[in-house]
């Protein structure tokens, strides 16, 4: 459906005679004409659709200001709904009634706060003042990568649900990462409401729909205990893997550990004698870890390095391993091929060799409180529930689990 006819002319416009309401399904019939011209909504007078000769579409308002007929290009249509237009242009008309002018709002608002620079205030203030040095690393990677290349130059004030949409669906290959990336735009958009940069509950983030993601129940089993230990053995003659970095996988093993806590781990936080490793701080605060027979027997063999604070050493003079993902790799697939692919374990993340021994401690019947304390993985209220298990039970149970984890890769 192209304008009506009788179309008149009005400069470089070519102004349609008829009207009609402007909604989803009336503009989607509305074609290119070889001209540009405008039809006006039926029941919001001053609002209208623009189209290009070549059929672009772009929601206009047209109103008078200090004496003079003035033009609001309200946004392009694929950016914005038309619901949305109509609400910009009801929002102009009633500045127009206040005797503001719109236009002169909108070059204000074309020098206001680039939402890149509310990534640079929100990391200052928020991220860096706020969360764990892990986390910040994870918002701030999310922001570099994908929020501001995408958003950057645009005002805070003006990203809407189109643009919001438009991210989180660019993204729909990585479900997870996607809805990590638009909960750090939300936390963004709800801190520039608070900061006076958006009107308050303006975050479109909230409308848009998050991806499904798929829960990982992901653990290793008998057979793969086994091929495990095997290869963790074998690595370190054919040096597959250097002896820290299979000790640090022994370790995730038969603690439970974060990967974070294994490989930051530092000698003075480590007790020998009590069979404790006593973390200051760590994702739920100071931590300690209760080290079974198998943990210290790793921990006996590791060669301590002269100037370097860390039980697992890196390449680096006096730091840590950083990656462990390269032997890690490189191990699963050692297992691969030595059991010609009867033992599954491409799909095992680092993070599963703690669900592992968490499954292991189910499996041998200890309680969940047990094991939750056992991971510290709890929240700060929760953690209160097991203040009163005392630490006898915890340290046998610890040593039921990595016997087990002993047991299975011998």
């Amino acid at each position: 459906m192209g304008p009506v006819k009788g179309a008149a002319s009005d400069g470089q416009r070519t102004i349609s005679t008829g009207k009609r309401k402007l909604t989803k399904r009336a503009v989607d019939a509305i074609g290119a004409a070889g001209t540009k011209f405008t039809i006006w909504d039926s029941e919001l007078p001053g609002f209208g659709l623009q189209v290009t000769p070549k059929g672009v579409k772009t929601f206009v308002a047209k109103y008078r200001a200090k004496n003079q007929q003035r033009w609001l290009t309200l946004g392009r249509y694929g950016r914005i709904t038309p619901e949305e237009a109509r609400r910009l242009a009801v929002d102009a008309f009633g500045a127009v009634a206040r005797g503001e002018d719109p236009s002169d709002q909108r070059r204000s608002a074309r020098q206001a706060l680039t939402l890149a620079e509310l990534c640079d205030r929100f990391i200052e203030e928020h991220v860096d003042a706020h969360l764990k040095p892990q986390t910040a690393k994870a918002y701030k990677r999310l922001i570099a990568i994908h929020i501001r290349p995408m958003l950057g130059t645009m005002p805070v004030r003006d990203i809407t649900t189109a643009e919001v949409a438009r991210l989180h669906q660019g993204l729909k290959k990585t479900p997870f990462l996607a809805n990590r990336v638009m909960s750090v735009l939300s936390k963004m958009l709800n801190l520039a409401c608070t900061w006076g940069l958006r009107p308050m509950n303006s975050n479109p983030c909230p409308t848009q729909t998050r991806f499904k993601e798929r829960k990982r129940e992901r653990f290793l089993g008998p057979e793969e205990l086994k091929a495990l230990g095997d290869e963790l053995r074998s690595a370190e003659s054919n040096q597959l893997a250097g002896p820290y970095a299979v000790a640090a996988i022994r370790l995730l093993l038969f603690t439970g550990a974060r990967l974070g806590e294994i490989l930051g781990l530092r000698w003075e936080f480590v007790d020998m004698d009590g069979a404790t490793i006593r973390l200051p701080d760590s994702k739920t605060g100071a931590k300690s870890i209760y080290l079974n027979g198998p943990a210290l027997e790793v921990l006996r063999g590791l060669q301590r390095e002269l100037g370097n604070p860390y039980v697992i050493v890196g390449a680096k003079r006096g730091a840590p391993l950083v990656n462990l993902a390269k032997p890690w790799n490189r191990i699963k697939e050692a297992i691969t091929i030595t059991t010609q692919g009867e033992v599954y374990i491409e799909d095992l993340r680092i993070h599963d060799l703690r669900h592992s021994f968490a499954s292991v401690g189910a499996a041998t019947h200890l309680g969940l409180p047990v094991i939750g304390a056992l991971l510290g993985h709890t929240q700060a209220s929760t953690t209160q529930r097991y203040a009163h298990i005392a630490n006898d039970p915890l340290r046998a149970a610890s040593e039921a689990i990595g016997l087990k984890i002993a047991e299975g890769i011998a």
